[in-house]
């Protein structure tokens, strides 16, 4: 398989060989942890930082009732913690959903690479800010969305998320998650998360079965959700960004 991250990276910039063979070097040493397992724990001080590079993780807040409320699902080229050495402990867990391959970067190794080569230095600001981005439009989606069209947008966004790192179709991608996992993210009951999957396959929107979704009209479960992927920023036509 494509290193998951060099494809994501390399959709908004023009990174040299030099800049990937850093990145490969980097993640080259995997561990494959267990579904269901956390990598981090929320009051852990990290010195290393996690990239998914198979499988799905997230990203949480442990409830004192013993739940939890996800904050961002994690795939394929997706750092978990990337800047969380600033703060100096985890406010949050980080946990894998399905069996993952996770890589353990150094943070001596990610100091190498955004003081060595000024593009990855961007690159990884950018990545930065699209986990900002997409946390700004899951509060929209919570705040102003119905429950359907909130289920909806979040399937419009693994759509696009996961065809970035080539792990989706046109239309339909793996999906791990479970009722609960979708219940977690949108802040839905188990039982009304049912209600709204029996509704968008009535609709025609979703297709779910043995592990994978399909969409079959992606433009129309598009407009239903009110989905615009603008907030992803991976569109492969923006210009350069200069390096500063």
């Amino acid at each position: 398989m494509l290193n998951p991250l060099i494809q994501k990276l390399g959709r908004r910039f023009s990174l040299s060989e030099p800049d990937e063979r850093a990145l490969r070097d980097a993640s080259a040493h995997l561990r494959v942890t267990n579904p269901r397992t956390n990598l981090i724990s929320e009051g852990d001080v990290p010195d290393h930082v996690h990239l998914i590079q198979k499988g799905f993780a997230c990203r949480y807040k442990a409830l004192p009732n013993g739940g939890r409320s996800i904050v961002a699902f994690l795939i394929p080229g997706d750092f978990c913690d990337l800047n969380v050495s600033i703060l100096g402990a985890m406010d949050h867990c980080i946990g894998t959903i399905s069996s993952c391959d996770v890589v353990r970067i150094p943070r001596s190794v990610m100091n190498d690479l955004t003081g060595n080569y000024p593009v990855l230095n961007r690159a990884l600001q950018w990545a930065g800010l699209v986990d900002e981005a997409i946390l700004r439009e899951w509060l929209v989606c919570m705040g102003r969305r119905s429950a359907d069209e909130q289920v909806a947008h979040l399937f419009c966004e693994f759509l696009i998320r996961l065809q970035a790192v080539g792990l989706a179709t046109e239309n339909s991608y793996a999906f791990p998650l479970t009722q609960l996992d979708l219940g977690d993210a949108t802040g839905l009951s188990n039982v009304h998360v049912n209600r709204v999957l029996q509704a968008l396959r009535g609709l025609g929107l979703v297709v779910l079965k043995e592990r994978y979704v399909t969409l079959p009209d992606v433009a129309a479960i598009k407009a239903y959700a009110g989905f615009d992927p603008n907030y992803l920023h991976l569109n492969p036509k923006a210009p350069p960004y200069p390096v500063m």
